[in-house]
Protein backbone atom coordinates (compact mmCIF):
# COMPACT_ATOMS: atom_id res chain seq x y z
CA UNK A 1 0.00 0.00 0.00
CA UNK A 2 1.32 3.25 -0.76
CA UNK A 3 2.29 6.16 1.96
CA UNK A 4 -0.29 8.75 2.24
CA UNK A 5 0.18 11.31 5.36
CA UNK A 6 -1.40 9.97 8.12
CA UNK A 7 -0.70 6.29 7.81
CA UNK A 8 0.52 4.52 10.67
CA UNK A 9 1.76 1.01 11.68
CA UNK A 10 2.98 -1.22 13.95
CA UNK A 11 6.07 -3.39 13.40
CA UNK A 12 4.63 -6.21 11.28
CA UNK A 13 3.03 -3.48 8.54
CA UNK A 14 4.21 -0.62 6.03
CA UNK A 15 7.35 1.15 7.68
CA UNK A 16 7.29 -0.95 10.81
CA UNK A 17 8.17 -3.65 9.30
CA UNK A 18 11.25 -2.16 8.03
CA UNK A 19 12.26 -1.95 11.50
CA UNK A 20 11.62 -5.73 11.57
CA UNK A 21 13.67 -6.38 8.45
CA UNK A 22 16.80 -3.85 10.21
CA UNK A 23 16.90 -6.30 13.44
CA UNK A 24 17.07 -10.08 11.69
CA UNK A 25 20.05 -8.07 9.68
CA UNK A 26 21.43 -7.34 12.77
CA UNK A 27 20.65 -10.67 14.50
CA UNK A 28 22.26 -12.23 11.19
CA UNK A 29 25.67 -9.93 11.66
CA UNK A 30 26.16 -10.34 14.98
CA UNK A 31 26.78 -14.12 14.40
CA UNK A 32 29.31 -13.67 11.82
CA UNK A 33 32.68 -14.99 12.45
CA UNK A 34 34.21 -11.48 11.99
CA UNK A 35 31.07 -9.74 13.73
CA UNK A 36 31.44 -5.69 13.46
CA UNK A 37 28.66 -5.80 16.16
CA UNK A 38 26.75 -7.68 18.91
CA UNK A 39 23.24 -7.14 19.14
CA UNK A 40 22.25 -9.87 21.35
CA UNK A 41 18.81 -8.38 22.01
CA UNK A 42 17.84 -8.40 17.66
CA UNK A 43 17.17 -12.12 17.05
CA UNK A 44 14.41 -12.23 20.32
CA UNK A 45 12.64 -8.44 19.15
CA UNK A 46 12.33 -10.09 15.59
CA UNK A 47 10.45 -13.62 17.13
CA UNK A 48 8.16 -11.07 18.96
CA UNK A 49 7.38 -9.49 16.22
CA UNK A 50 6.20 -13.06 13.90
CA UNK A 51 6.58 -12.56 10.65
CA UNK A 52 7.24 -15.74 9.53
CA UNK A 53 9.86 -14.58 6.98
CA UNK A 54 12.34 -13.00 9.09
CA UNK A 55 12.17 -15.50 11.18
CA UNK A 56 12.75 -18.06 9.14
CA UNK A 57 15.68 -15.84 7.78
CA UNK A 58 17.70 -15.81 11.43
CA UNK A 59 16.55 -19.64 11.99
CA UNK A 60 18.23 -20.60 8.76
CA UNK A 61 15.20 -22.30 7.02
CA UNK A 62 15.60 -20.05 4.37
CA UNK A 63 19.37 -19.53 3.46
CA UNK A 64 20.41 -15.91 3.54
CA UNK A 65 22.03 -16.80 -0.38
CA UNK A 66 19.28 -18.15 -1.34
CA UNK A 67 16.35 -15.65 -0.61
CA UNK A 68 16.59 -13.74 -2.84
CA UNK A 69 19.52 -13.50 -5.47
CA UNK A 70 21.94 -11.74 -2.43
CA UNK A 71 19.75 -8.80 -1.27
CA UNK A 72 19.03 -10.28 2.59
CA UNK A 73 23.31 -11.06 2.41
CA UNK A 74 23.62 -7.60 1.39
CA UNK A 75 21.23 -6.22 3.51
CA UNK A 76 23.13 -7.96 6.54
CA UNK A 77 26.26 -6.44 5.20
CA UNK A 78 24.61 -3.31 4.75
CA UNK A 79 23.50 -3.31 8.46
CA UNK A 80 26.27 -4.23 10.22
CA UNK A 81 28.52 -1.14 8.62
CA UNK A 82 25.42 1.35 9.31
CA UNK A 83 25.14 -0.11 13.32
CA UNK A 84 28.71 0.19 13.74
CA UNK A 85 29.10 3.76 11.97
CA UNK A 86 26.17 5.00 14.54
CA UNK A 87 27.19 2.84 17.48
CA UNK A 88 30.68 4.61 17.08
CA UNK A 89 29.13 7.82 16.70
CA UNK A 90 27.04 8.01 20.08
CA UNK A 91 29.96 6.38 21.75
CA UNK A 92 32.29 9.14 20.59
CA UNK A 93 29.86 11.81 21.77
CA UNK A 94 29.24 10.33 24.74
CA UNK A 95 33.05 9.95 25.40
CA UNK A 96 33.51 14.12 24.82
CA UNK A 97 30.66 14.74 27.39
CA UNK A 98 27.57 14.64 25.81
CA UNK A 99 24.86 13.11 28.15
CA UNK A 100 21.81 13.63 26.36
CA UNK A 101 20.86 11.54 23.33
CA UNK A 102 17.69 11.48 20.98
CA UNK A 103 17.11 8.24 18.39
CA UNK A 104 14.50 9.58 15.92
CA UNK A 105 12.28 6.54 14.53
CA UNK A 106 14.25 4.69 17.31
CA UNK A 107 11.97 0.76 15.99
CA UNK A 108 13.53 -1.67 17.27
CA UNK A 109 17.31 -0.50 18.19
CA UNK A 110 18.76 -1.87 20.97
CA UNK A 111 21.27 0.92 21.73
CA UNK A 112 19.38 1.69 25.06
CA UNK A 113 20.15 -1.82 26.30
CA UNK A 114 23.66 -3.00 24.60
CA UNK A 115 25.95 0.09 24.54
CA UNK A 116 28.02 1.25 27.47
CA UNK A 117 26.58 4.61 28.19
CA UNK A 118 28.62 6.78 30.69
CA UNK A 119 26.64 6.96 33.70
CA UNK A 120 24.19 9.77 33.82
CA UNK A 121 23.25 9.36 30.11
CA UNK A 122 19.70 9.98 29.17
CA UNK A 123 18.54 8.15 26.15
CA UNK A 124 15.32 9.00 23.80
CA UNK A 125 13.40 6.95 21.99
CA UNK A 126 11.04 8.68 19.62
CA UNK A 127 8.49 6.44 17.41
CA UNK A 128 5.37 5.63 16.65
CA UNK A 129 3.11 4.63 19.79
CA UNK A 130 2.94 1.31 18.76
CA UNK A 131 6.13 0.68 17.63
CA UNK A 132 7.56 2.19 21.38
CA UNK A 133 4.67 0.13 23.28
CA UNK A 134 5.48 -3.18 21.37
CA UNK A 135 9.60 -3.16 21.90
CA UNK A 136 9.46 -1.91 25.43
CA UNK A 137 7.22 -4.95 26.37
CA UNK A 138 9.32 -7.21 24.75
CA UNK A 139 12.25 -5.85 26.31
CA UNK A 140 10.39 -6.35 29.82
CA UNK A 141 9.52 -9.74 28.98
CA UNK A 142 13.07 -10.49 28.27
CA UNK A 143 14.29 -8.90 31.28
CA UNK A 144 16.35 -6.41 29.52
CA UNK A 145 17.57 -3.68 32.05
CA UNK A 146 18.88 -0.31 30.11
CA UNK A 147 22.19 0.63 30.14
CA UNK A 148 21.20 4.33 30.86
CA UNK A 149 18.12 6.31 31.61
CA UNK A 150 15.50 5.33 28.65
CA UNK A 151 13.14 7.58 28.14
CA UNK A 152 10.29 6.38 25.54
CA UNK A 153 8.76 8.81 23.59
CA UNK A 154 5.45 7.66 21.50
CA UNK A 155 5.11 10.25 19.29
CA UNK A 156 4.94 10.34 15.10
CA UNK A 157 7.36 12.75 13.72
CA UNK A 158 4.90 14.14 11.31
CA UNK A 159 2.98 15.36 14.94
CA UNK A 160 4.49 17.92 16.74
CA UNK A 161 6.80 16.02 18.29
CA UNK A 162 10.13 18.54 19.24
CA UNK A 163 6.81 19.39 22.26
CA UNK A 164 6.21 16.19 23.65
CA UNK A 165 9.56 15.79 23.69
CA UNK A 166 9.81 18.44 26.06
CA UNK A 167 7.38 16.75 28.04
CA UNK A 168 9.46 14.03 28.77
CA UNK A 169 12.20 15.85 30.12
CA UNK A 170 14.39 16.76 27.12
CA UNK A 171 16.76 19.94 27.95
CA UNK A 172 17.44 22.21 25.06
CA UNK A 173 20.34 23.89 27.13
CA UNK A 174 22.08 20.88 27.33
CA UNK A 175 24.47 19.07 23.90
CA UNK A 176 22.26 16.33 22.08
CA UNK A 177 24.10 13.62 20.20
CA UNK A 178 21.26 12.87 17.51
CA UNK A 179 20.28 10.11 15.25
CA UNK A 180 18.64 9.73 12.10
CA UNK A 181 19.07 6.26 10.59
CA UNK A 182 17.32 4.92 8.13
CA UNK A 183 14.74 7.55 8.22
CA UNK A 184 15.28 9.76 5.63
CA UNK A 185 14.09 7.65 2.56
CA UNK A 186 10.91 7.35 4.18
CA UNK A 187 9.65 11.30 4.90
CA UNK A 188 8.86 13.63 1.82
CA UNK A 189 11.40 16.08 0.83
CA UNK A 190 10.22 18.96 2.81
CA UNK A 191 9.42 16.61 5.87
CA UNK A 192 13.33 16.22 5.49
CA UNK A 193 13.96 19.82 5.61
CA UNK A 194 11.36 20.32 8.69
CA UNK A 195 12.99 17.47 10.80
CA UNK A 196 16.45 19.37 10.37
CA UNK A 197 15.02 22.62 11.05
CA UNK A 198 13.31 21.26 14.47
CA UNK A 199 16.29 19.46 15.42
CA UNK A 200 18.52 22.42 15.22
CA UNK A 201 15.94 24.52 16.88
CA UNK A 202 16.69 22.11 20.26
CA UNK A 203 20.39 21.64 19.64
CA UNK A 204 22.70 23.63 22.04
CA UNK A 205 26.19 24.12 20.98
CA UNK A 206 28.18 21.38 20.86
CA UNK A 207 25.34 19.05 19.94
CA UNK A 208 26.23 16.39 17.19
CA UNK A 209 24.13 14.46 14.28
CA UNK A 210 24.60 11.45 12.50
CA UNK A 211 22.48 10.49 9.53
CA UNK A 212 22.37 9.05 6.26
CA UNK A 213 21.63 10.90 2.63
CA UNK A 214 20.80 9.03 -0.73
CA UNK A 215 20.91 11.97 -3.50
CA UNK A 216 18.54 10.03 -5.57
CA UNK A 217 16.09 10.08 -2.44
CA UNK A 218 15.24 6.70 -2.59
CA UNK A 219 14.02 6.58 -6.21
CA UNK A 220 16.87 4.14 -6.95
CA UNK A 221 16.14 2.07 -4.39
CA UNK A 222 12.75 2.21 -5.33
CA UNK A 223 13.53 0.23 -8.66
CA UNK A 224 15.46 -2.37 -6.98
CA UNK A 225 13.26 -3.08 -4.72
CA UNK A 226 11.11 -4.65 -6.94
CA UNK A 227 13.06 -7.83 -7.65
CA UNK A 228 13.77 -8.16 -3.99
CA UNK A 229 9.74 -7.97 -3.24
CA UNK A 230 9.38 -11.14 -6.14
CA UNK A 231 11.97 -12.97 -4.60
CA UNK A 232 10.67 -12.29 -1.16
CA UNK A 233 6.85 -12.57 -1.75
CA UNK A 234 7.44 -16.24 -3.08
CA UNK A 235 8.49 -17.04 0.56
CA UNK A 236 5.59 -15.40 1.91
CA UNK A 237 6.32 -11.82 2.72
CA UNK A 238 3.55 -9.32 1.62
CA UNK A 239 5.47 -6.02 1.71
CA UNK A 240 6.50 -3.69 -1.19
CA UNK A 241 9.90 -2.01 0.00
CA UNK A 242 9.10 0.49 -2.83
CA UNK A 243 5.83 1.86 -1.92
CA UNK A 244 7.44 2.84 1.66
CA UNK A 245 9.97 5.30 -0.29
CA UNK A 246 8.99 8.89 -1.12
CA UNK A 247 10.72 10.32 -4.21
CA UNK A 248 11.07 13.79 -5.24
CA UNK A 249 14.15 16.20 -4.94
CA UNK A 250 15.78 16.80 -2.13
CA UNK A 251 18.10 19.62 -0.57
CA UNK A 252 21.40 17.59 0.03
CA UNK A 253 21.47 16.99 3.61
CA UNK A 254 25.39 18.47 3.89
CA UNK A 255 24.36 21.50 2.05
CA UNK A 256 21.24 22.28 4.42
CA UNK A 257 22.76 21.22 7.56
CA UNK A 258 25.61 23.71 6.92
CA UNK A 259 23.15 26.46 6.04
CA UNK A 260 21.68 25.95 9.66
CA UNK A 261 24.85 26.16 10.88
CA UNK A 262 26.18 22.70 11.63
CA UNK A 263 30.05 21.56 10.71
CA UNK A 264 29.73 18.76 8.63
CA UNK A 265 31.84 15.85 7.28
CA UNK A 266 30.19 13.35 5.02
CA UNK A 267 32.01 9.98 4.14
CA UNK A 268 30.83 7.69 0.99
CA UNK A 269 29.04 4.59 1.81
CA UNK A 270 32.23 2.64 0.24
CA UNK A 271 34.59 4.45 2.08
CA UNK A 272 32.71 3.89 5.33
CA UNK A 273 32.68 0.31 4.49
CA UNK A 274 36.45 0.59 3.35
CA UNK A 275 36.80 1.84 6.71
CA UNK A 276 35.37 -0.84 8.81
CA UNK A 277 37.30 -3.58 6.87
CA UNK A 278 34.41 -4.89 4.60
CA UNK A 279 33.77 -4.49 0.66
CA UNK A 280 30.11 -3.09 -0.94
CA UNK A 281 30.48 -5.81 -3.95
CA UNK A 282 30.41 -5.64 -7.59
CA UNK A 283 26.85 -6.04 -9.55
CA UNK A 284 23.43 -4.04 -9.94
CA UNK A 285 22.03 -4.91 -6.36
CA UNK A 286 24.47 -2.98 -4.79
CA UNK A 287 24.60 -0.44 -7.05
CA UNK A 288 21.98 2.01 -5.24
CA UNK A 289 24.06 2.29 -2.39
CA UNK A 290 27.25 3.41 -3.69
CA UNK A 291 26.20 7.16 -4.19
CA UNK A 292 24.60 7.04 -0.27
CA UNK A 293 26.59 9.54 2.06
CA UNK A 294 27.29 8.79 6.15
CA UNK A 295 27.10 11.94 7.31
CA UNK A 296 28.17 13.54 10.76
CA UNK A 297 27.89 17.19 12.07
CA UNK A 298 28.44 19.11 15.06
CA UNK A 299 26.94 22.41 15.87
CA UNK A 300 28.57 25.43 16.96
Amino acid sequence: MARSDDDSWDLASSVGATATMVAAARALASRQPDALIDDPYADALVRAVGIEFFTKLIDGVIAVDEADGGAARLMTELMAVRTRFFDDFFLTATTAGIRQVVILASGLDSRAYRLPWPDGTVVYEIDQPRVIGAKSATMARLGAMPTCHRRAVPVDLRDDWPATLRQYGFEPAQPTAWSAEGLLVYLPPESQDRLFDDVTALSAEGSSLATEYHPDGGAVLAQRADAINSAWRAHGLDLDLGDLFYGGERTPVSDYLTGLGWQVHARSRQDTFTHYGRTIGDGELPDPLRGSLSITATKG
